[in-house]
């Protein structure tokens, strides 16, 4: 009789991550906090080390059908440094380990690396190692970082509290509706390779797609404003799936407002131009690692006119309650439809 299988869908990444977490325990006094957030906090005298490491496989991250491998080398090193700012970290070293084919030639390796060295210089970490390996099914780059934090700055998800405003970055569904532009592009393309891909419009948000910035700068605004977040997190994976983390791992439920979640005027033409719902499209796209973080009222006052610095809502006591407060003021159930490695 033959063991029942199970999907790896059925369980999803954050499943698939919580079992595998469950079966294993810290043994050193020095693994502080292992895994389940942003990045592993490792007790380093002074300061906590924090380590977090990130893979892109091709095919499943990006296509290197609209992504030059430039932006690629960046990419992949901005969205590591994202994790370290999500624990109110400051990155420092990454080794970078990289799986291809031999269709890559030595100038298409050189043009990659061209992008980690301009990510390295521009958020001032070193490249101190890696590997090199082959592959039978495209490109996989993993890239693991390092940096420090001070152990009395360190922001986990956890940390949320009772009325602590929720604060998000920048603005969001950019990169979401990018990629839909190069989706659209490509296809164009494909069915006549004579017609130009018609991108100059939609300039803003193809370069949120395929060059993101960590928002490593508002690490040392609130730094230099004197406020520590509560918790805190990167929006990779939609706003709405991020808000959940917060309000999960610090047992709160979460209450936004729809007319404060931050969208580009651009995003939101772009969305409605594809029939998409354009707080849909916010809540729900992934990849625009703005920082998501929680900060106590008695803070308000030291962020409230910074021009990046959002405020959208705030955290209450019934972990069950996740809810939206729509633009006509009724209320709707917040739901995280992020994107899922392993949906079937």
């Amino acid at each position: 009789m033959s063991e029942s299988r199970s999907e790896i869908s059925q369980l999803g990444e954050f499943g698939l991550i919580e079992r595998i977490s469950n079966n294993f325990s810290l043994q050193n006094a020095s693994s502080v906090k292992g895994i389940g957030d942003d990045a592993a906090v490792i007790d380093a005298g002074d300061d906590y080390l924090l380590l977090s490491t990130d893979m892109l496989v091709e095919g499943i991250h990006f296509d290197l059908g609209y992504m030059p491998l430039q932006h690629l080398g960046y990419k992949a090193v901005a969205v590591n440094v994202s994790d370290i700012a999500a624990m109110n970290g400051k990155a420092e070293q990454i080794t970078v380990s990289l799986a291809l084919t031999n269709r890559f030639s030595v100038e298409a390796v050189d043009a990659l690396y061209q992008g980690i060295k301009a990510a390295c210089a521009n958020y001032k970490v070193d490249l101190v190692g890696g590997d090199t390996t082959s592959s039978v099914s495209g490109l996989v780059i993993s890239i693991s970082v390092t940096g420090r934090v001070k152990k009395d700055r360190v922001a986990y998800r956890s940390g949320a509290q009772v009325n602590d405003i929720i604060c998000v970055t920048g603005d969001l569904g950019a990169a979401f509706m990018g990629l839909q532009v190069l989706v659209r592009e490509k296809e164009v393309f494909m069915t006549d390779p004579n017609m130009q891909p018609d991108l100059e419009k939609f300039e803003y948000l193809v370069s949120r797609q395929l060059k993101p910035e960590a928002r490593t700068e508002i690490i040392f605004d609130l730094e230099e404003a004197g406020v520590k977040p509560t918790s805190m997190i990167d929006v990779s994976d939609g706003l709405a799936s991020e808000l959940f983390h917060i309000g999960k791992q610090s047992g709160m439920g979460i209450r936004i407002f729809e007319d404060k979640v931050p969208i580009d005027e651009l995003t939101f033409q772009t969305a409605v131009e594809f029939n998409l719902d354009p707080i849909t499209c916010a809540l729900n796209g992934g990849e625009d690692y703005e920082l998501l973080f929680t900060i106590a009222q008695s803070d308000y006052e030291k962020i409230k006119n910074h021009p990046d610095i959002h405020s959208i809502g705030y955290m209450h006591d019934k972990k069950d309650q996740n809810l939206m407060i729509s633009k006509q003021g009724t209320v709707v159930p917040l739901r995280a439809q992020g994107w899922d490695h392993f949906a079937s």
